[in-house]
């Protein structure tokens, strides 16, 4: 999915992404979007692995940037359910990619597949379905006034 990677970049300063080290990478395929994640100490769990916690906030980062890429100018897109299984692990000196598929492409929602692979072991780490909701803009701004 076409992102421009100077506007993504100034996006996503100062946010859990940034904190996270979340890099989007750009493709020609109109109905994906990638991004990688190094698995660094502080983000691992209390078994010294990749927490899952870190693996979805990387699925959500990574459809709601798609969604809003593929949103009008007057709408938004916000997170409105996950659902994740952890099929395995990845440790720490790993990077995670993540590859997102969207799977509808609605007036009200979007719904996309993401899948996490170690870049180590090329194994899926995780696999998560995310819906959004699509929202005007001016309701948006209105409600938040």
């Amino acid at each position: 999915m076409k992102l421009d990677s100077n506007d993504i970049k100034e996006r996503i300063k100062n946010t859990l992404m940034e904190t996270l080290g979340i890099t989007f990478i750009e493709s020609d395929d109109e109905a994906s979007l990638e991004a990688i994640m190094p698995v660094t100490q502080k983000l691992t769990q209390t078994m010294r692995i990749l927490h899952g916690g870190a693996t979805i906030t990387l699925a959500e980062s990574l459809a709601g940037a798609g969604s809003n890429t593929l949103c009008a100018s007057d709408e938004r897109c916000f997170g409105m359910q996950i659902s994740a299984s952890h099929i395995s692990s990845a440790e720490v000196g790993d990077t995670v990619r993540a590859k997102g598929t969207i799977l509808h492409k609605g007036r009200s929602t979007h719904v996309w597949n993401v899948d996490v692979f170690s870049e180590n072991t090329n194994r899926l780490i995780s696999t998560i379905r995310i819906t959004n909701a699509v929202v005007k803009k001016v309701i948006y701004i209105k409600a938040h006034k």
